[in-house]
């Protein structure tokens, strides 16, 4: 059996190696590209539970389908107004947000 590696390295520990402490502007950077990559996922989740195709979704919230396949590969930015109404119109959903200080 194989002895377990002691040179483990926490997730906090290489994200602070690889893109700096928390705070930096390298380190912000990154933590926003994430937030945006998992709202693109949670939006491509449940547009595949409510059993519609990006063009469907579109069409319901008055957008275009290579907008929605851009929100759910993380390559746009997405205005707010355009989120709620994704959420709340095309995928029946509630948007909540909060803020950490």
């Amino acid at each position: 059996m194989k002895k377990p590696s002691n040179n483990l390295t926490s997730f906090s520990d290489h994200l602070d190696k690889e893109y700096g402490v928390a705070g930096t502007e390298t380190r912000e950077h990154f933590e926003q590209d994430f937030e945006a990559f998992k709202l693109g996922v949670v939006i491509q989740e449940l547009r595949k539970e409510k059993g519609l195709t990006q063009t469907q979704l579109a069409e319901k919230c008055g957008t275009t389908k290579t907008y929605i396949s851009r929100i759910e590969n993380d390559a746009s930015d997405i205005r707010l107004s355009t989120l709620m109404r994704i959420i709340q119109v095309g995928l029946g959903a509630h948007l909540k947000i909060s803020i950490d200080i």
